[in-house]
């Protein structure tokens, strides 16, 4: 199973998109300050994901999360937190 998923950082008041074949350790990798684009936004939390059975279909929404501002806005404004 692969995940495109959004994370929140309460400290940056900033959401991250990104994709991955094992969230629960992907998580811990950006709270652990491994990965350098999340690493100043520490502590991350799971705000959203969803799941894929193929690799190229999740790693294909992220590019499209990412890259079509229309399709982004419509998700962010489903889940973004309250104070975001």
């Amino acid at each position: 199973m692969y995940y495109v998923y959004v994370l929140w950082s309460e400290t940056k008041r900033q959401l991250y998109v990104g994709w991955t074949s094992d969230l629960r350790k992907r998580l811990v990798q950006h709270n652990s300050g491994s990965n350098v684009s999340t690493k100043l936004g520490r502590p991350w939390e799971v705000l959203y994901y969803e799941a894929y059975q193929d690799e190229s279909l999740a790693r294909e929404r992220e590019r499209v999360l990412k890259k079509r501002g229309k399709v982004w806005q419509s998700l962010r404004s489903r889940i973004k937190p309250d104070s975001a």
